[in-house]
């Protein structure tokens, strides 16, 4: 059993075990948040230590306003964009001048290829969609959090996320026809 205040109280008396806890515990969920929004392999095992480095120096500082597990998807979701803004690569690509239309980009080989596989067919075309809808769906669908609880972890107003989960759900479903029915 994971509880939180425990394990969160320990680490501050400078329990390492603890924290070895607080990892095994969390280390698929920042995977996910950084997997989803970084592109290069070698780079999603560094900014993941990062995470963890950031969240054992900050951790003095949690006051459990929020579960521990939405401050922690929020310390990966701003150290992976910070990453993403730093590298320039994909800038143009994750911030579209009118996200609300965006459209993927014509057909790959590959991505027929994977359609026989539909969970990861679905993966590579949410990895085509620019940072904010990769976002949403991301924390939404693989790690569960609520509408409320992603405003807290990205900053973007509720309404927003509600917005974009619907474009993007929307986008989703209308590529996946297109593809199925050529």
């Amino acid at each position: 059993m994971f509880d939180e205040k425990e394990v969160v109280s320990a680490i501050l008396k400078g329990n390492f075990r603890a924290f070895e806890r607080l990892v095994k515990q969390y280390e698929k969920l920042v995977f996910f948040v950084v997997n989803r929004l970084v592109q290069h392999l070698q780079d999603k095992e560094d900014i993941c230590q990062d995470v963890f480095i950031k969240v054992h120096h900050s951790l003095p500082r949690f006051q459990f306003q929020s579960k521990l597990s939405t401050w922690i998807a929020r310390i990966a979701y701003l150290t992976a964009v910070d990453y993403v803004k730093r590298s320039k690569a994909g800038l143009q690509a994750d911030y579209p001048e009118n996200i609300d239309h965006y459209h993927f980009n014509d057909e790959t080989p590959e991505s027929a290829l994977v359609q026989k596989d539909t969970a990861a067919y679905v993966n590579l075309l949410i990895a085509q969609m620019p940072l904010q809808y990769r976002t949403v769906l991301t924390l939404y669908h693989l790690n569960e959090f609520t509408c409320a609880e992603i405003e807290q972890i990205t900053g973007i107003p509720e309404g927003t996320v509600k917005s974009h989960l619907f474009r993007a759900r929307k986008i989703l479903k209308e590529k996946i026809e297109h593809d199925h029915n050529h």
